[in-house]
């Protein structure tokens, strides 16, 4: 986070990103954007101080896909198997445990999110059966 001190829990996923620096919000409002389009159920709740999205009804942690505003970039965690699925696609981005880091001076990679969003969905609905 660009802010100091102890985060902050947000009450909706509107208050968190209504509390990042102008630059990150709009990033974050793109990438909330393509998630909702790629996902039009998920439920977006503010879990783990960070918005969150509840890909399948009820869904738990490891059922959901976050992102989180830094200074410089955002965050999105589609879950590490996903990551695994896509890694030639992702080669070109920082990532972390879970996580891959989109710089706020690059557009977003629309479709590549949109496919990883699908195929977190299809991952979860084919374990649940």
């Amino acid at each position: 986070m660009p802010k100091k001190g102890p985060m902050p829990t947000y009450a909706t996923i509107d208050d968190y990103i209504a509390d990042q620096p102008i630059e990150v919000q709009s990033v974050l409002q793109e990438l909330r954007a393509i998630i909702r389009e790629a996902a039009p159920d998920a439920v977006e709740v503010p879990n783990y101080k960070v918005p969150t999205f509840t890909l399948v009804p009820r869904g738990k942690r490891d059922q959901q896909i976050m992102m989180a505003g830094y200074a410089k970039f955002v965050s999105f965690y589609p879950f590490p198997t996903t990551l695994a699925a896509f890694a030639e696609a992702l080669k070109g981005f920082k990532q972390g445990k879970g996580s891959v880091q989109f710089p706020l001076d690059q557009p977003l990679p629309k479709e590549l999110i949109m496919q990883m969003v699908r195929f977190r969905r299809e991952e979860i609905l084919k374990e649940g059966k």
